[in-house]
């Protein structure tokens, strides 16, 4: 019988999906697998960034400061989560890009879960 409970280390468990530890990617006979949801534990160091534009096509998004400062880039705005528990929202369609302006921890959560949502795209 499969257990119902699962408990370890959010970045620990991510390591093999760029911080990612709950959605499609994981096995599907693990409870973590889901359609629904996926969340994301990230220690990024300063100065890291994406280089390139993203856009997900059906999810929506939320990343949440848990230490640092950190930058999130849109094609005609940037916010700065500068406070633990700042966030940004952000809908499916939305071009994004992002910089860790000091070292930072940041929890994600986005929904749906589905592969090949996430591309990668020139700034529009």
């Amino acid at each position: 019988m499969q257990s119902k409970i699962v408990f370890g280390n959010a970045q620990k468990d991510g390591t093999e999906h760029r911080g990612w530890f709950i959605g499609y990617f994981m096995p599907d006979n693990d409870p973590r697998f889901t359609s629904e949801v996926e969340v994301k534990w990230t220690v990024h160091q300063a100065g890291e960034g994406r280089r390139e534009w993203a856009i997900n096509a059906e999810a929506t998004t939320v990343s949440i400061l848990i230490a640092g400062r950190f930058r999130v880039q849109f094609p005609d705005s940037e916010i700065v989560l500068s406070n633990q528990g700042d966030y940004v929202f952000w809908c499916p369609g939305v071009a994004h890009t992002w910089v860790a302006e000091s070292d930072s921890t940041i929890l994600t959560v986005r929904w749906p879960s589905k592969s090949g949502d996430s591309v990668g795209m020139s700034k529009g």
